[in-house]
């Protein structure tokens, strides 16, 4: 085996005029994604409910409270920049638009600078839904005008550039400091329902490297958002989970890195990780991919960002006042549900194999996502036992099995150093 809506105008004016212009020592940082949050209208005990919350795993309950709690501790955290890399809502609903920025109202009212950029599941999505009475119903969806007129005072309103091919934009964060969100979504070319799969456009690249090489002459450090990965997490996901990627992902990860661009955060594979790629000239570009909030393990990030370095630590939600036992519930869940998909694509592989060997793979798949979705995956002994007993299944020594649980380097805690502006240049 190989290895492998009250204050919108005047905080964004306060907003730019001010704390955009200010020099600190240290910004603290927060990034969420993947809420999927879903409006309470759109939800009635029922058929329809029943049906949604077993397909998905998701209580809507508990994930308004998930939420709840996290927006309660970055107020806590004293957080300066709240980075929302997409998925925002379940399926675009308009409503469940509005109920998230009422949610996030508290933290811009303290002055907390909120960046949005949109995921797959927010914009233009034909069959939007309420979960209401016997069967699924209707819900009304937005465009993209009202994506970026709903949420114009995070990001939009106070962009310093937008792109005209897509909803990315440009806003700085501080006198040395710009936010690059990029918009990778496809949902101009939705039909009956939403793409999961991403791409960033010829012309939004060439807008991305002109922002760049105007960047690197002002001396300005960029950190960039978007919702897609930029580079593969595991091994062979562009090969087994290509449309959580970019295309031509490592064509446009050395673009971006030989321009300068060092950091993005990203979000829609559900996962705590962090990877990275070096360019043959040495240009290194970190994917701070943050896990989601709609299932197990309900992490989100606070980071604290300096002229020299960022400081990556990663936070977990195990519990909440209606459910003490989120943590091991949800990740019964997820396990549950993976084992479902494995079972489900094994029997649609056109490849003779046995029914022990097809449960030994799922009992591996399982397990190796369970390890992928929280970060920092060690060399477990169920995992290395169920790693085994495949090979033993393809005829492999399981003496020489060389399996790599994780992509360097660490997943929910780290410092990263920026280059210095000589090394840049």
């Amino acid at each position: 085996m190989k290895k492998t809506c009250i204050t919108f105008f005047l905080f964004s004016l306060f907003f730019f005029t001010t704390f955009g212009s200010v020099k600190r020592d240290t910004l603290t940082i927060a990034v969420i994604t993947d809420i999927h949050y879903l409006s309470s209208e759109f939800t009635e005990e029922g058929d329809a409910l029943d049906a949604y919350e077993r397909i998905t795993g998701r209580n809507i309950q508990d994930l308004h409270e998930v939420l709840d709690k996290v927006l309660t501790n970055l107020i806590e955290e004293d957080v300066d920049i709240l980075l929302v890399t997409g998925d925002i809502t379940n399926h675009g609903e308009k409503l469940s638009h509005k109920e998230f920025i009422d949610k996030i109202l508290p933290l811009t009212e303290t002055g907390v600078g909120v960046y949005i950029i949109p995921g797959n599941h927010d914009i233009n999505i034909p069959n939007a839904k309420n979960y209401i009475g016997d069967k699924a119903g209707h819900a009304e969806n937005i465009s993209k005008e009202e994506f970026t007129n709903l949420y114009k005072p995070m990001g939009f309103s106070n962009a310093i550039s937008r792109d005209s091919c897509s909803l990315s934009y440009l806003a700085e964060i501080d006198q040395d400091t710009w936010l690059l969100a990029i918009d990778t979504n496809r949902y101009d070319e939705y039909d009956s329902g939403y793409i999961s799969a991403g791409r960033i456009r010829q012309g939004t690249m060439q807008w991305i490297l002109n922002i760049l090489t105007e960047a690197d002459n002002k001396g300005i450090r960029v950190l960039g958002m978007m919702h897609h990965g930029l580079i593969e997490h595991m091994s062979l996901q562009s090969t087994f989970f290509p449309e959580y990627l970019v295309e031509d992902w490592k064509k446009n990860a050395d673009m971006l890195a030989e321009a300068g661009l060092e950091i993005v955060f990203t979000g829609h594979f559900h996962s705590n990780d962090i990877s990275l790629r070096t360019t043959a000239s040495g240009k290194t570009i970190y994917d701070v991919q943050t896990a989601s909030l709609s299932q197990f393990p309900f992490a989100y990030r606070i980071m604290k960002l300096s002229d020299r370095s960022i400081s990556i630590d990663t936070k977990f939600i195990t519990s909440i006042p209606g459910n003490e036992n989120l943590e091991e519930e949800y990740k019964r869940k997820l396990e549950s549900a993976t084992r479902r998909a494995a079972v489900s694509k094994l029997k649609d592989l056109a490849i003779p194999m046995s029914e022990e060997m097809k449960k030994v793979l799922s009992d591996l798949i399982v397990k190796l996502n369970i390890a992928h979705v929280k970060g920092d995956e060690k060399e477990d002994p169920e995992i290395m036992s169920a790693v085994k007993s495949f090979a033993l299944l393809l005829g492999n020594d399981t003496e020489e099995v060389d399996f790599s649980f994780d992509f360097p380097p660490e997943d929910n805690k780290l410092v990263i150093e920026f280059r210095s502006r000589d090394e840049k240049n």
